[in-house]
């Protein structure tokens, strides 16, 4: 067993399940809850897949529907915070991000490679969250200025395992990732 008190493999068992999320689809970190403030200042959360993860960057990805609530919410607020929790390892990740929003020919290039099944999810008419007379009164669009990338930029990793003896770490981006143990 590796030592307990080791902050860096404990950013390192986070960061291997937040790529695995990426790769496997039966991963934890694959769909991680997005919670944002809506411009009225009220807290949202909703499931999103994680599209990419790059520990060098700092940053997670996701893509969305770009008429979707949480693109008001992050131009109101442009912060978000996904929380994963890994049933297997007992470990809770929390990201506190700064996000940036791209559409368009900026996101061209990432658009190709979504599978034709797959772009169905992005523009529905009318636009997500609008009220509708019935459950299927709406089409889906797979259109490409529709497609939103969100790339995440990480400003501090939470980590919390609850094995017998719970432990928990904060790493910050401003600090270099050094990480600091807080109480459970």
């Amino acid at each position: 067993m590796s030592d307990p008190n080791d902050l860096a493999a404990f950013l390192d068992l986070g960061w291997q399940c937040l790529t695995r999320g990426v790769a496997d689809r039966r991963a934890a970190a694959r769909h991680p809850s997005f919670a944002t403030v809506s411009p009225e200042g009220r807290p949202e959360a909703r499931t999103v897949v994680l599209r990419g993860a790059s520990r060098s960057a700092g940053t997670v990805e996701v893509h969305t529907d770009g008429g979707s609530d949480k693109m008001a919410s992050l131009r109101a607020n442009p912060f978000a915070q996904l929380m994963i929790w890994d049933e297997k390892a007992k470990l809770q990740i929390r990201l506190s991000t700064s996000v940036e929003i791209a559409q368009g020919a900026e996101v061209a290039d990432k658009w190709q490679k979504v599978p034709d099944g797959s772009r169905m999810a992005y523009g529905a008419s009318p636009t997500p969250g609008t009220p509708i007379p019935q459950a299927h009164a709406y089409d889906k669009l797979a259109h490409r200025d529709w497609f939103t990338v969100l790339t995440c930029r990480i400003e501090s990793v939470e980590l919390m395992q609850l094995l017998d003896s719970h432990r928990r770490a904060v790493f910050r981006a401003e600090d270099g990732w050094l990480g600091q143990w807080v109480v459970p």
